[in-house]
């Protein structure tokens, strides 16, 4: 993923519904996240696909890591 750039890929909401298209497009393209804002306040990011599926198995394969450790540290592998 790309690095995030808080003023170009922070929208407001009523700005994202009267342009969703192109805000998709742009998430698309350009491969970073869009934030978007309602009454100046973070509410939602729009995600590329493949940014978020990345994101899902990153956290997967996280939490595999952990839990391992833990059956390391209670003697819990054979």
């Amino acid at each position: 993923m790309k690095k995030h750039l808080i003023e170009e890929d922070t929208r407001s909401v009523s700005d994202f519904g009267a342009n969703i298209n192109a805000f998709v497009e742009q998430v698309i393209q350009s491969k970073k996240p869009l934030i978007l804002t309602e009454s100046g306040k973070s509410r939602a990011v729009l995600l590329d696909i493949d940014n978020y599926e990345a994101l899902i198995e990153e956290i997967e394969l996280l939490k595999d890591v952990q839990t391992a450790e833990e059956q390391i540290q209670n003697g819990d592998y054979f």
